[in-house]
């Protein structure tokens, strides 16, 4: 049938269509560390082939810094990144101990920028750069947030601002291959909160973290069925502060504090960023404060040792799944009126994503018309659960990082108390 459109794609036994359509079939996975995908014209068919990326195992590490443009010039330092400029971090090459043969990253950015910035993207070095974003600071603030990114050429990946910024990476673990030594499954778990120090006194309760302190939660004790044999915890981090937070550090309890943050709050707004934190003794995890804050903490899952019901990641390389500013469709509008939910059937988006998936890594952005208190998203046909996911009192355009298991249809719901558009992306999801 002549030579293959891509060199990883060969057929060899006959293919036999009557009439007109689409086929769709799927290859052996490959290693290079996302999914990838061709379609070819065969007698009134077009053949979509997609090549799965091979499953991965998350590996957590204590929490490091890989790079901070603040510091002196270097391939992990300075200088501050120009407007419209991308730069490349080879991951394993920094002081974190990170092997060459991780196939991605679980990583918390921090942007510093010099006015407003657009918006940054995370992608694999390597690969055409998505038509997605990671975080924006349109208020030139500092802004968090936490993204898996699947590793590029050499193990890197690649950073893109809209404007001069200084950029901060901060890892908390990485992805390998299935059977890779000390590697976890993903247990989802129904959005849950574990913590809200703004309540009673107690274990998850308050009184308020005060400047300066650190305070620890021993997770599995909590209300959210969260096993002890857990060995890391995908969490959702808000704080309240009291006044300016200069940033809040979230680690596993028993280790000394490490020099990251996991996220900011320079003028005293409410924040809220995604985190996978490792689990530390007895299964706590301890959290910092430069500054009198309230902190809520909600989970969406665990990683453990493999087992009945454990996941593996699948990377995929950075998609837009829904925009509510395009027009009106199932993943465009009308934008979300105040107090409505709505629900995205993320595996018919077009990201090749397959209808087995049973939790996304995906990162939300909201448009707000003015002030929205939160948005939650959750698995279509659970109840909505009382957690939120991210909050824009200011009516910002903010974005954060969730893992969201998949519901009814594989789709997600969300739930805005005010009117604004959302937008969804996705860098991976995770099956059997």
């Amino acid at each position: 049938m002549g030579p293959p459109l891509d060199p990883w794609l060969t057929i060899t036994s006959p293919l036999n269509f009557v009439g007109t359509g689409t086929v769709n079939f799927s290859v052996a996975a490959n290693t290079t560390g996302v999914a990838r995908s061709t379609s070819f014209p065969v007698a009134g068919q077009t053949v979509i082939v997609t090549q799965w990326a091979a499953g991965t195992v998350f590996v957590p590490v204590a929490p490091c810094r890989v790079a901070d443009t603040r510091y002196p010039d270097g391939p992990f330092g300075g200088p501050v990144m120009s407007g419209g400029s991308s730069r490349s971090f080879a991951i394993p090459q920094s002081a974190c101990g990170i092997p060459n043969s991780a196939l991605g990253y679980s990583l918390n950015v921090t942007v510093v920028p010099a006015g407003p910035l657009s918006f940054l993207t995370l992608s694999p070095t390597g690969q055409p750069r998505p038509l997605v974003s990671t975080l924006n600071s349109f208020t030139g603030k500092v802004v968090a947030n936490a993204a898996l990114v699947p590793a590029g050429t050499a193990g890197s990946i690649d950073v893109f601002v809209t404007d001069q910024s200084h950029v901060i990476l901060d890892i908390n673990g990485y992805f390998a291959p299935a059977g890779a030594s000390g590697g976890l499954d993903f247990y989802p778990l129904t959005p849950c909160r574990v913590a809200d120090t703004r309540g009673a006194t107690g274990p998850f309760g308050g009184p308020s973290i005060l400047a300066a302190n650190t305070r620890n939660f021993a997770v599995p004790s909590s209300a959210c069925n969260v096993p002890g044999t857990a060995m890391a915890y995908s969490l959702n981090a808000t704080v309240v502060p009291h006044g300016a937070l200069q940033y809040l550090t979230l680690w596993p309890t028993g280790q000394s504090q490490p020099g990251v943050s996991t996220l900011n709050s320079f003028d005293g707004t409410i924040v809220a960023n995604a985190a996978i934190v490792p689990a530390g003794n007895a299964g706590y995890i301890s959290a910092y404060v430069t500054d009198e804050t309230d902190l809520i903490l909600d989970i969406n899952g665990y990683f453990a040792a493999p087992g009945t019901g454990g996941m593996s990641f699948y990377p995929v390389t950075p998609c837009r799944i829904a925009d509510t500013r395009n027009p009106t469709g199932t993943f465009g509008g009308p934008i979300l009126s105040a107090d409505g939910t709505r629900s995205f059937p993320v595996p018919s988006a077009g990201c090749s994503i397959p209808s087995t998936a049973q939790a996304y890594s995906l990162n939300a952005t909201v448009v707000p018309s003015g002030p929205l208190s939160f948005l939650t998203l959750w698995p279509t046909g659970e109840s909505q659960p009382f957690v939120s996911t991210l909050n824009s009192f200011q009516g910002l355009i903010v974005a954060n990082a969730a893992l969201v298991p998949s519901g009814t249809g594989g789709a997600v719901s969300a739930f805005v108390t005010d009117q604004t558009h959302l937008i969804l992306d996705i860098d991976g999801f995770f099956a059997p």
